[in-house]
């Protein structure tokens, strides 16, 4: 077996000392050349010995102050990994849904078990069922996802292009904004109609005519008109109350667009919201003026979306 470096270079020192000894434990004198000679000689291995010791003492203390800094650099590693761990933890949970599906699979399994097939072809015939189940759903899932990125997009290039064709009227008379999926154009009371009136202005009619002119250029949007009022009452031989100026305002719009411009009657839908959806507080005159509004609410048909949740 061989010694390690360090243990043979105290063994050299110690045998070197005892050589030098007499049985009493005094230093011998050398009595002749041959004795001077070899103590020289013992005395120059003593220092090579006493050399690679230290050497051997200083790799040492490298070697502790290397571990320490690798211990340094693996906790770093090991709390990164944690982090990195809980990151796909968190983002494990969002395939959970589709996981819970396979409670499912106790039914299948015990009408499986009352045929003729064997316990072991069962389950994999249930788990097979279960996994294309969930591939198809995955999917669907990816299908769907994929078509309202288009919706998305779709209401994008709308609000720009009705945003362009209104550019000529103020921002006090009419808005153009995206929401939820749907563009929203709110007309205000004073571009469209007089105070208690439903009959449509002539620089409204303009405003509902250059609108019409997009929507017949884009027939795949749904139109919903929708009237709103404040919370003053009103009461004439032809309104009882605001409900029905509402409602008469977005049927006298949707008659328009549909009598004059030309919009597919199909596509439009009239409701009166009277003053139970205001934008603004009714406390002050300002908020009132914003709240005496018709919106024109623009969406984009999703056909194609609702047949593919109609598959699950």
């Amino acid at each position: 077996m061989k010694l390690p470096a360090l243990v043979m270079a105290i063994l050299i020192y110690t045998g070197l000392i005892a050589q030098s000894l007499d049985p009493k434990g005094k230093i011998k004198e050398p009595k002749s050349f041959g004795e001077k000679s070899h103590n020289f000689f013992l005395s120059r291995r003593l220092k090579e010995a006493t050399a690679q010791r230290d050497s051997l003492l200083n790799l040492n203390v490298a070697f502790n102050k290397d571990t320490t800094q690798r211990g340094i650099v693996y906790r770093e590693l090991d709390a990164m990994h944690r982090e990195l761990n809980n990151r796909y933890k968190a983002l494990n949970l969002k395939h959970t849904s589709l996981q819970n599906n396979y409670s499912e699979m106790n039914d299948k399994y015990t009408d499986l078990i009352k045929s003729s097939l064997n316990r072991t072809e069962q389950l994999n015939m249930a788990l097979k069922e279960k996994g294309e189940q969930l591939l198809a759903r995955e999917k669907r899932l990816a299908e769907v996802e994929t078509l309202l990125k288009r919706q998305d997009s779709v209401t994008n290039a709308l609000n720009d292009i009705v945003k362009r064709a209104l550019l000529s009227f103020k921002s006090d008379e009419l808005t153009v904004e995206m929401k939820n999926g749907k563009v929203y154009v709110s007309m205000s009371d004073k571009l469209l109609f007089r105070s208690g009136s439903a009959e449509v202005e002539d620089k409204g009619k303009e405003a509902i005519k250059t609108l019409a002119e997009v929507l017949n250029k884009n027939t795949d949007v749904s139109i919903m008109i929708e009237g709103h009022t404040d919370n003053v009452p009103i009461k004439t031989t032809q309104f009882a109350d605001n409900w029905a100026l509402s409602v008469a305002r977005s049927t006298n719009i949707v008659r328009l667009l549909d009598e004059t411009y030309k919009v597919d009657a199909k596509r439009l839908t009239a409701a009166g919201r009277g003053e139970y959806m205001p934008k603004m507080s009714n406390d002050m005159p300002e908020g009132r003026a914003k709240n005496r509004r018709t919106e024109i609410i623009l969406s984009p048909k999703l056909d194609e979306l609702f047949k593919l949740i109609d598959k699950r």
